[in-house]
């Protein structure tokens, strides 16, 4: 009895690591941002700081973790089964690997920043766009351009790596679109948004 209670133990820790983390699937991002009021007011806080709409900055972030606080890449699999190691130590909303974020935070002073807040990451995701018009020249505003410079590094851009990849080219594209949605939804409720208030207690 205890070998049977053991083995399903073990066979349901092996599993825990197939599940990946639930992601919101946002149409209209009007809904999400009146819902979490914090959000909306951070996400205007880092497109006046760091003058890159915030339609484009949600719509990088929609990409990587569809506004999922603990994303995480999918484990490689020993023998086509068994959950090993993660491809890569990306995490959080922006799907930054831990050497990128630990750049943002010494380049912001922001040491304190988590990839698992919204805040610190929609702030990440301005300070990255306007990092690729400095180091690669690309407009803050150019959607398509941004993600994959995102996605590559600026490096990897101004090398042109992503020729050789026609399905990062596809998600790109992606990214532009929804981009563009979410610009178009965004003139629509700004208004309505601005007059949400985050009330705390204390």
């Amino acid at each position: 009895m205890k070998n049977l209670i053991g083995l399903s133990l073990a066979l349901l820790l092996v599993l825990s690591g197939c599940f990946s983390t639930p992601a919101r699937e946002v149409t209209n991002i009007c809904h999400l941002l009146d819902e979490k009021v914090s959000w909306y007011q951070a996400a205007k806080k880092s497109e006046a700081k760091w003058l890159v709409p915030m339609h484009l900055q949600l719509a990088i972030i929609y990409q990587e973790s569809h506004f999922s606080s603990n994303a995480k890449p999918p484990r490689n699999k020993i023998f086509g089964v068994i959950p090993g190691l993660r491809s890569s130590s990306s995490y959080g909303f922006t799907q930054a690997k831990k050497e990128t974020w630990e750049w943002y935070q010494l380049k912001t002073g922001n040491n304190l920043a988590s990839r698992s807040n919204f805040a610190d990451s929609i702030d990440f995701v301005g300070w990255y766009v306007n990092q690729s018009e400095k180091r690669s020249n690309i407009s803050r505003t150019d959607a398509y351009n941004q993600y994959l410079a995102y996605h590559e590094g600026q490096n990897g851009f101004n090398n042109k790596t992503y020729q050789k990849k026609p399905w990062l080219l596809e998600i790109a594209n992606k990214v532009n679109n929804k981009s563009n949605d979410y610009k178009r939804q965004l003139s629509q409720c700004r208004a309505q948004l601005d007059s949400n208030r985050v009330w705390s207690f204390f």
